[in-house]
């Protein structure tokens, strides 16, 4: 694996991943769709943030999985918004590197740089019948509320 952090200039990667993960089960939305959508737009278009960071992992000149933190207000809340205090993961492995540890492996770096800066917890929202559900559960995140047909879930870093 080799990580490296996330930067402004990664704001289209971040847009394709927002895309992908939008589309996790079928094509739903557009790219335009995201772009319009402040509920949607608001997981790449500020990157980073004053406390937002994230990670990728890339091979041979191939992004293969990205995983980041967007702290979000709470009058532009995401859908896995508990608090402002509390960042919203965003994580992609993209088509090709799926099912390979990837993803477990992104997201343990990126639970491991927040702890380093003294994230207390992390948020997200999941879908029903999202097979990345298992992945957060073997990794602490319980459920912490229900907003339509997702799960918010969190994970305690102390």
């Amino acid at each position: 694996m080799t990580f490296r952090p996330l930067s402004a200039g990664d704001r289209p990667l971040l847009r394709q991943a927002t895309l992908a993960n939008m589309n996790w089960n079928t094509s739903r939305f557009t790219f335009e769709d995201v772009d319009n959508s402040d509920e949607i737009s608001h997981y790449f278009r500020h990157f980073p943030g004053d406390r937002d960071f994230g990670i990728l992992d890339h091979e041979a000149g191939n992004v293969r999985s990205v995983a980041w933190l967007v702290f979000l207000p709470e009058r532009n809340p995401g859908y896995g918004f508990v608090n402002a205090d509390t960042p919203e993961l965003s994580i992609t492995t993209f088509d090709g590197f799926r099912g390979q540890g990837i993803g477990t492996a992104v997201l343990r770096e990126l639970i491991h740089t927040a702890k380093s800066r003294g994230v207390k917890d992390i948020s997200l929202s999941v879908e029903d019948g999202n097979a990345v559900r298992r992945l957060y559960e073997r990794r602490g995140f319980r459920i912490v509320g229900r907003n339509g047909g997702s799960d918010t879930m969190l994970l305690s870093l102390t």
